[in-house]
């Protein structure tokens, strides 16, 4: 069993930026793929980034040039570090993890306000 703990989310002006961190803990495990999603009210859960076993990232068209995930393989902990927020980043923010099956953390809040 797998256990993630976000923390960093919270409120913020447009043009701000804030850190997201998630700690992954739990039973031993190779992480396959391990990023953030993200819903917004009324909307679906979208991607927003995601870092693979190699080392590839994938980002959603819409935070390319602004955000930028990172990975502590020591901690096992995941960065998500925003910058340049706009209001339309306002969602709570899940942590993702895919190991032989996915787990998602508890969520975080951000709002941006404008």
């Amino acid at each position: 069993q797998v256990q993630l703990v976000e923390s960093g989310g919270g409120l913020v002006q447009a043009g701000g930026s804030l850190r997201l961190s998630c700690a992954a803990s739990g039973s031993t495990f190779i992480i396959n793929r391990i990023g953030w999603y993200r819903q917004a009210p009324g909307k679906q859960r979208e991607l927003v980034a995601l870092l693979g076993i190699t080392g590839t990232t994938n980002y959603a068209d819409s935070v390319k040039g602004r955000f930028t995930i990172s990975r502590d393989n020591a901690n096992n902990t995941v960065y998500l570090q925003m910058n340049s927020l706009k209001p339309e980043d306002t969602a709570v923010y899940y942590c993702y993890l895919l190991t032989y099956r996915q787990y998602w953390g508890q969520g975080t809040q951000v709002t941006v306000s404008s």
